[in-house]
């Protein structure tokens, strides 16, 4: 079964766009009747939706990259906080990319497969003991987000709060502390960043011109299983 959780978070993760604000109130439903997150989180999650369906969408996107896109320590690619730029990465992707495939599930998207809102989509389509161990195993890696993001005073901090009560595993506190005292980075620090856009690009999957479906087709498939479709990316800042 299609745990319809797990796609409304991938949508909320995703970079805003004037169509996921129309598909808000669809994701609001979603969050809302999952009772096996607890009120509080449920009531955190009501506020980000509402901030992101009301929000200007400049605002909103321009907050969504200094969050993920600027700061290496709140990235979205989940590797990112495990290898960083090591070899043992590229081995990481390529077994994920691989698991993807297994599944049938062909992400085709210029995001890489570590990706937290393209994995969040295809955990959606697996049996949820599946997807449970896997959330388990990132627990710690979504305990630091949350709590950067609270320094920060984003509302994001909710949807980490939520995949971590779903992960349901006690959080290794060993590589919570390790990863939180790694200090913040600061976005608007343009040498840090042209930096990291001149490492060197890797991709993985499908050609990255072939574009990626709509919103309206992922929320199409919230109620039934489905074939797995990739996840919607942001664009290009």
């Amino acid at each position: 079964m299609l745990d319809r959780t797990l796609k409304a978070l991938s949508l909320v993760l995703s970079y805003p766009s004037a169509e996921l604000q129309d598909a808000m109130p669809e994701i609001r439903t979603v969050l809302a009747a999952d009772s096996r997150l607890e009120p509080a989180i449920r009531l955190a999650l009501q506020r980000l939706v509402t901030d992101l369906e009301q929000g200007d969408l400049f605002d909103v996107q321009e907050s969504y990259v200094m969050l993920f896109d600027r700061s290496r320590t709140l990235s979205l690619n989940l590797f990112e906080h495990v290898h960083g730029e090591s070899r043992d990465r590229g081995g990481a992707m390529v077994s994920l990319i691989e698991t993807y495939r297994a599944a049938g599930f062909e992400p085709a998207t210029t995001e890489l497969p570590d990706h937290l809102p393209v994995l969040l989509e295809f955990l959606a389509t697996r049996p949820f003991a599946e997807a449970h161990e896997i959330l388990a195993d990132a627990a710690h890696i979504f305990g630091a987000l949350a709590t950067r993001l609270v320094r920060r005073d984003s509302g994001y901090d909710a949807a980490f709060a939520a995949l971590s009560q779903l992960a349901g595993a006690e959080v290794d506190a060993d590589a919570l502390a390790g990863m939180l005292a790694l200090p913040d980075d600061d976005p608007t620090d343009l040498t840090a960043l042209d930096a990291v856009w001149e490492e060197t690009e890797v991709t993985f999957g499908p050609d990255p011109n072939a574009g990626c479906p709509q919103v309206r087709d992922l929320l199409a498939t919230m109620d039934r299983p489905i074939t797995p479709t990739p996840n919607a990316q942001h664009a290009a800042e």
